[in-house]
């Protein structure tokens, strides 16, 4: 599962990663003041581009549907082998909107992936040990596309986005390993045997589940507003903006695959000791407002607060996943996190909207960021209309159909 997490995480971070790359082979860099001299593109044209990204990822709804009918292990290994052959095929790009076009093909796939493994760690393991699962499916997600950013770092001038994009043939000649590994989650397997029938993807979750649903892809939708502008435009900002140093930009993101593993832990160690509500909104909050820092204007501000919202993220990542696994039943718990990939991908479709109309303003991310991202800090009082579930198994919850 954590090895499949690292092949999505490598190829749909590129996007990321390659992002000034991008801008400065289709834009043009001058030395001006807004941000389009700065960067080569103005912020909005990246915003968009950035959006379109993400609302492509919708699609990763009706593939993690797919799970709860053919199962988690065949949609794993389809999912990530074409996700990552389409991520090869985007290294072709002839222009900016032909890159996002070429890249966004394969967003839903490699979201799929990611979302199906957490869901097929969290179905192999008690109460006790599944936080831990989810933080080690969200630490192979964040080697993945750590190691991406590192190399981008060290080498990017010299690979240039095209080769950074061929680099995703690596993680694609490891599938037909995971295929040999990956196993059938036995929960899964006893609710097929059940005769549990095989509903569409969309609606597939009952009206009693709808409830609790509501919360979770508010929560989500939030969490997408702030994730998707602060991690999408972070290396635009640092290298185009703030003039960091390719090999300072590895230090940092070296660095936060430091503090992101102490956030795993802690997350993980105060989902089991203190409860999955509890932890995942101090991570919320945590990661609202160390975005608010990284774009306020300063390196130390930006190294500071990305840091911190890797912290907040990672310590957000194994609570909010091992709660949300939690709450619904094997027969539709894919389904159900592929409505929450989708309220997450509508929350940073906005976010990056927003945010890139914003930094225009005055030609300036702060501004930006402060409007964006700190409303998102009210919305975390949303986790107390949740049951708490540590300690607990589906079948406690949802004992007809779990």
């Amino acid at each position: 599962m954590a090895l499949a997490a690292v092949a999505a995480g490598f190829g749909q971070f590129g996007a990321v990663a390659a992002l000034a790359q991008v801008a400065r082979s289709f834009g043009h860099v001058t030395s001006g003041a807004t941000i389009a001299d700065r960067a080569g593109l103005s912020g909005s044209e990246l915003g968009l581009g950035l959006a379109i990204l993400r609302l492509a990822s919708l699609g990763g709804l009706p593939l993690a549907g797919i799970a709860d009918r053919l199962g988690r292990r065949r949609t794993i290994i389809w999912t990530a082998a074409a996700g990552l052959a389409l991520t090869v095929v985007a290294a072709a790009s002839p222009s900016y909107w032909w890159f996002v076009a070429l890249f966004a093909l394969g967003r839903p796939f490699l979201s799929a992936t990611t979302s199906v493994a957490q869901v097929s760690a969290a179905e192999q393991t008690s109460s006790t040990d599944r936080a831990r699962a989810v933080a080690l499916v969200a630490a192979g997600y964040a080697v993945g596309a750590g190691t991406l950013a590192m190399v981008n770092g060290a080498a990017g001038s010299a690979l240039g986005f095209r080769g950074l994009f061929m680099l995703s043939l690596i993680p694609l000649s490891l599938v037909w390993f995971m295929a040999r590994k990956l196993e059938e989650p036995g929960r899964f397997v006893v609710a097929r045997s059940t005769g549990i029938p095989s509903l569409p993807v969309i609606g597939a979750v009952e009206k009693r589940f709808r409830g609790r649903l509501a919360v979770v892809l508010a929560l989500s939708l939030a969490v997408g507003v702030v994730t998707g502008p602060a991690n999408s435009f972070v290396f635009v900002y640092a290298e185009n903006v703030r003039h960091l140093a390719g090999l300072a930009t590895s230090a940092m993101v070296a660095g936060a695959g430091v503090v992101g593993l102490g956030g795993l832990l802690a997350g993980r160690f105060a989902a089991d000791r203190i409860g999955r509500r509890p932890t995942a909104a101090v991570g919320m909050v945590g990661l609202a407002l160390g975005a608010a820092l990284a774009y306020s204007g300063t390196v130390t501000g930006l190294v500071a607060g990305y840091e911190i919202g890797v912290f907040a993220g990672a310590t957000l990542a194994p609570a909010a996943g091992a709660l949300v696994n939690e709450l619904f039943p094997t027969s539709v718990r894919a389904s159900v996190v592929g409505w929450q990939v989708a309220a997450g991908v509508l929350g940073a479709t906005g976010g990056l909207v927003a945010f890139g109309a914003l930094a225009d303003v005055g030609n300036h991310f702060a501004f930006a960021g402060e409007v964006t991202f700190l409303p998102v800090v009210l919305l975390s009082v949303l986790f107390v209309l949740l049951p708490e579930t540590r300690g607990k198994e589906p079948e406690e919850l949802w004992a007809a159909t779990a």
